[in-house]
């Protein structure tokens, strides 16, 4: 009686672990934001294919979105206690660089890139 009740115990152990994880994940993962917007050319024509850099000030690793037919961009899962850099670019052509930072406490945020200078 006493090894079924220590390997009933072992298995509710083993079914409840993994929620507690999950649990954990899912708190993590609501405290992450997102960043969004279009690309756009200095006629605020919308600018498929630009390229859109998020830089991670912190450690200053960078991704790319190639922008989509519409100009849409869309970088998710970003940590909300780092500052990020952002720009766009398409042939020659850049944006003013825009920050994203650790004090803005919104989840959802929407940057519009209009791609007007000559790049450096």
């Amino acid at each position: 009686m006493k090894m079924r009740s220590i390997m009933l115990l072992a298995l509710l152990a083993g079914l409840l672990w993994p929620a507690g994880i999950s649990a954990q994940d899912k708190k993590r993962e609501a405290q992450l934001r997102t960043v969004h917007g279009t690309v756009v050319d200095k006629d605020e024509n919308e600018l498929p294919g630009g390229v859109v850099y998020l830089k991670n000030t912190k450690t200053q690793a960078i991704k790319t979105y190639i922008a989509e037919e519409k100009g849409e961009y869309r970088f998710s899962g970003l940590d909300p206690n780092v500052d990020y850099e952002i720009h766009a670019e398409k042939e020659g052509v850049t944006s003013t660089k825009r920050t994203i930072s650790s004090f803005d406490n919104r989840k959802d945020i929407v940057v519009n890139l209009k791609v007007d200078k000559k790049k450096e």
